[in-house]
């Protein structure tokens, strides 16, 4: 009964998948995902400001006023006087997070444009549930009280990435809803917010204004600003700003040395560049420079580094940003080059001399104010760092500038452009690492579709299945930590019940490409592209269990019966976990930590003993029985599983004998994705393709065996070959006399 049907596909290439009942099953279920009814949200200011009191939000206010304006706020009164206004973030500007799910803040605004208070109200975010303290993401938010909104825009404004570890999307998406929302009812409710304004002309650099000048003069008329901090104002500044654990950490004992002593200037000023870097510096670096490109110098001393030692090739500087008007420009070492020394008369002997080109898609005006901002940062605890920003302003000396143009007469304010999507912006920042993860996706679909020529050779199938494996749990797991999780799968459909927008799933780049690859693998191969190659904890337990099998210990080998029976308790786990999710998502995703993968990979195992316990045994059992966790509880693996049988082709060859009687590749499997009639069950197969090596092979494979001894006894018992017979000699004719 299964001779016929399998052996249309085993000795041929790919054919359609024809299982029509189940791909009808399959398409069923989705649609009825789809056609569920959301859970339901409060998503308007009135729905969360009965859970705190004015004065929570608005420092010193007792009583509210009602709604007003569009978008709407609450007036925050102490008495009869107006102290400033309340509303809610998602009501002005949108905060969808990695979750896809909002993210809602009561935020506070004085009457003169500044952040009052601001408060968390509701999240659905995977990664603050559980691992990142809440605490930690209070402390950003507190972070924002006291900046003056009225007159900067979100993005410049925007939080380095590495101030909360692990919590990357999450912080972005909070803090460019803090300032958008925060600057745009600002406009609307503080003074001068609609007010009519001239336009200013813009000011230009005269290229033959002021002379080569020494290091004092540069100094003293503003051409070169400077920011200098002792280590006892830094200290006494985290004290200040509640890192008391920071400010007992100092980097040197004496409070009255440097901390750091900084300078900085636009070289791209003819004067200037020529003053700062010599001729042949300034003629140099004009060579380098595209047509409006701007550079700036930054020269420093003292303990503490603006560049820091941890940057890599291709990385950005992390501990500075260049910022003026609505745009915070980070540099990368493509942009930057040491210098000896400033080579102005005078000049110090700085510790750091570095030249900074603006990077191509940025632009920097020399001539309006900017300001470059410090990430100062001090270790605490652990892994956990304190930091604190100073600003170093630089405004353009008068004497560099022509002459004003007659400004032209008042007009109304225009709208301010709308700034690009903040998942623009991450896609811009991971630029590198979204062409890393390319090349590795498509040198894995190379291997798929190449794969009978790959399994030809034993020896670099094992070395690339060994590379592969490495690089997953170091780069994509370690490293980019894009770990898919279930997590992700509950939150997509429940978008599909809601207000459904790509933007929520585009704010993490290497999450998105690598479910987009893995969609459309399933199409082809099922699920065993991302489970087999990319999912970094599986390559953890397979690269654990192939430490094991080196070292001798025993494997366990599960009846195939009892397999089964347990293979189905991961469908299970996944089912629960959606049950749960169509009606409190927050609290499915606390259950996803059924899942180890925000210990093992993306918190580095850096949590509180249970929940490590858990993951170690795991890893634990995978020295016993290969990956352990993907066969019997991976709710990522069943939920993939699912629409994979959707897939068009069957890729995997496969003999007559295979199975009776011949049961080399069920017992070598290494998921037992093989029954013992030779059917290879797609739902539990990760291709990681080691049948089709033996497939093969012609020392492990019988069938194989026996044509390969076929072969050398004919070839035994054929004659010899023989010697090729010279060709007859012409006779040489006579010479004719």
């Amino acid at each position: 009964m299964r001779r016929d049907s399998v052996e249309d596909r085993r000795e041929g290439g790919p054919v359609v998948f024809g299982r029509f009942w189940q791909q009808s099953f399959v398409l069923v279920w989705l649609l009825l995902v789809a056609a569920l009814p959301g859970t339901a949200h409060a998503d308007h200011l009135t729905d969360y400001i009965s859970k705190v009191t004015a004065g929570d939000i608005v420092p010193g206010a007792d009583r509210l006023g009602p709604l007003e304006g569009h978008p709407s706020a609450m007036p925050a009164y102490a008495g009869q006087k107006l102290l400033g206004w309340i509303f809610l973030n998602t009501d002005v500007a949108p905060a969808m997070g990695y979750s896809g799910k909002p993210i809602r803040i009561l935020i506070g605004l004085t009457k003169d444009g500044k952040i009052a208070g601001a408060k968390l109200m509701e999240h659905h975010e995977p990664i603050v549930l559980i691992g990142i303290p809440p605490a930690r993401i209070n402390a950003f938010i507190n972070g924002y009280i006291g900046q003056d909104v009225s007159g900067i825009s979100a993005i410049s404004e925007r939080p380095p990435v590495d101030i909360v570890s692990g919590a990357t999307v999450t912080v972005m998406v909070i803090g460019d809803s803090i300032m958008r929302s925060a600057r745009r009812m600002a406009r609307l409710h503080a003074p001068g917010g609609a007010s009519v304004v001239a336009a200013a002309p813009a000011r230009q650099i005269d290229p033959a204004a002021g002379t080569v000048e020494d290091w004092a003069a540069l100094v003293k008329d503003g051409s070169v600003h400077r920011l200098h901090l002792t280590v006892g104002q830094v200290s006494d500044a985290f004290a200040h700003a509640g890192h008391q654990d920071a400010a007992v950490r100092p980097e040197t004992d004496d409070s009255n040395s440097d901390f750091i002593d900084m300078y900085t200037a636009p070289v791209s000023v003819p004067a200037i560049g020529r003053s700062l870097l010599g001729q042949v510096g300034y003629d140099h670096m004009r060579s380098l420079l595209k047509p409006g490109q701007q550079a700036i110098a930054v020269f420093s001393q003292g303990a503490y580094s603006f560049k820091g030692s941890g940057y890599v090739r291709g990385g950005i500087f992390d501990r500075f940003t260049v910022v003026q008007g609505d745009q915070s420009i980070r540099f990368r070492d493509i942009n930057h080059t040491r210098l000896g020394n400033a080579a102005a008369v005078g000049a110090p002997d700085f510790v750091e001399a570095d030249l900074f080109v603006v990077p191509n898609g940025m632009k920097l005006d020399p001539a309006a104010p900017w300001r470059l901002q410090l990430l100062a940062q001090r270790a605490t605890t652990g892994r956990d760092k304190a930091f604190l920003t100073f600003d170093l302003a630089y405004d353009l000396p008068e004497k560099y500038l022509a002459p004003l143009p007659k400004a032209p007469p008042p007009q109304a304010e225009q709208a301010e452009p709308a700034p690009p999507p903040l998942w623009h912006v991450m896609w811009r920042a991971d630029a590198g690492k979204v062409v890393v993860l390319s090349i590795a996706i498509l040198v894995l679909t190379a291997i798929f579709f190449f794969q009978d020529w790959f399994a030809r050779h034993p020896v670099l199938y094992d070395r690339v299945r060994l590379g592969f494996l490495t690089f997953s749990l170091v780069w994509i797991g370690w490293y980019a930590q894009a770990q898919l999780s279930v997590v992700n799968v509950l939150a997509f459909l429940s978008a599909l019940r809601s207000d459904f927008s790509w933007d929520y799933f585009l704010m993490a780049p290497l999450i998105f490409i690598l479910w987009f690859a893995t969609a459309a693998s399933m199409l082809f191969w099922n699920r065993g592209a991302f489970c087999g190659w990319l999912c970094p904890f599986g390559a953890m337990q397979e690269l654990a269990n192939r430490g094991a099998r080196r070292i001798g210990i025993r494997q366990l080998k599960i009846p195939f019966g009892l397999h089964q029976r347990l293979a189905a308790i991961k469908y299970v786990v996944f089912l629960v976990l959606f049950g749960i999710s169509l009606s409190a998502l927050g609290t499915a995703e606390k259950a996803a930590e059924v899942e180890p993968f925000k210990t093992a990979i993306v918190l580095h195992f850096l949590r509180s003993w249970p929940f490590v316990l858990y993951a170690v045994a795991l890893l634990a059992a995978s020295l016993f029985v290969d990956r352990f966790f993907c066969r019997y509880l991976c709710p990522l693996g069943a939920a993939l599983a699912i629409p994979a049988r959707l897939r068009l082709f069957d890729w995997l060859r496969r003999y007559r004998e295979c199975g009776s009687p011949c049961q080399r590749c069920g017992n070598e499997c290494p998921v037992q994705a093989i029954h013992p009639e030779g059917h290879i069950n797609p739902s539990e197969c990760i291709q990681c393709l080691h049948c089709q090596m033996l497939y093969h092979h012609d020392r492990m494979c019988p069938v194989m065996i026996q044509r390969r001894l076929k072969r050398e006894k004919y070839l035994a018992s054929a004659p010899p070959p023989q010697p090729p017979r010279p060709a007859p000699k012409r006779p040489i004719p006579a010479p004719v006399e």
